[in-house]
Formats: C-alpha cells, structure tokens, sequence
C-alpha cells in the first residue's frame, strides 16, 4: 500500500516540474528569438557594435549574419509560441533552432564575443529543459 502510494505521488509530483521546464524553455526561446532579431537588425543595418575581424575563416559580410540572426530569431519566436501548448512539433522545431541558433552564435563568436557566448548558454538550457521531460503512456508529459 506505501509503495503503491509513493509511486503514485511520485508520478504526480513530477508533471509540475515538467510543465515548468516547457514553459521555461518557451519563455527563454521567445526572448532569444527576440534578442536575435534585435541582433539581425543592428546585422542588418550595419551598425558600429560589432567588431571586425580580419582573417577569419567564417568572415562573411555583416549583412549576411543579420539576416541568418533576423531569420532564425524570427523562427525561435513562432516555435516559443507552439511550445507554450506543449506541441510535440514545437519541442523537436525547439530543440533544433536552439542547436541552429548555438551554430550561428559560434560561427559569429569574433563580430560580437560576450553575447555570443550568452546566446550559447542560453539555447543550451533550452536543450535542456526539452530534452529532460518525456511522454508517458497516457499522452501527458512527465519527468522521470
């Protein structure tokens, strides 16, 4: 009877938790996707905060990179959305702009170092909060 007790608590105990991690990887998607906008843009219209790199083996005009930064930014933010409602499309789409959005930032490390490795961090937790909670049999996401 306490073993059957424990495990049922267990199991409800831990769908909070995994209901937690999927909007926190949703909130921090939507506000990487918007600062990587924000980084598009200032890519886009040439502004004087990045810095320029000679010899580098990435070197690619700096419009480029704010467009590849405004796209992928966009595309985190429609896919925050669709996690908010806990879609499977939207933690696998999560789980790979996240990983693009790392790519970008380390191809992109000598324009702008410190953010770089900020946006790195962050799309690593998104990762993380994805990837830890799974579905059970019943259809609903639990953390085991």
């Amino acid at each position: 009877m306490t073993a059957t007790h424990t495990g049922h608590h267990s199991q409800t105990a831990h769908r909070p938790w995994a209901e937690g991690l999927t909007v926190f990887a949703a909130v921090m998607l939507m506000i990487a996707g918007v600062l990587d906008i924000f980084r598009g843009i200032m890519g886009i219209a040439e502004d004087d905060v990045f810095v320029t790199t000679r010899d580098y083996v990435f070197a690619y005009d700096l419009t480029g990179w704010g467009w590849i930064h405004l796209i992928l930014g966009a595309v985190a933010v429609v896919v925050s959305m669709g996690l908010f409602q806990a879609s499977l499309w939207a933690r696998v789409a999560g789980v790979t702009i996240a990983g693009f959005i790392i790519i970008a930032n380390f191809l992109s490390l000598p324009y702008s170092p410190v953010w770089s490795i900020v946006m790195i961090a962050f799309s690593g937790f998104i990762i993380w909060a994805l990837c830890v909670v799974r579905k059970d049999d019943s259809g609903e996401f639990d953390h085991s």
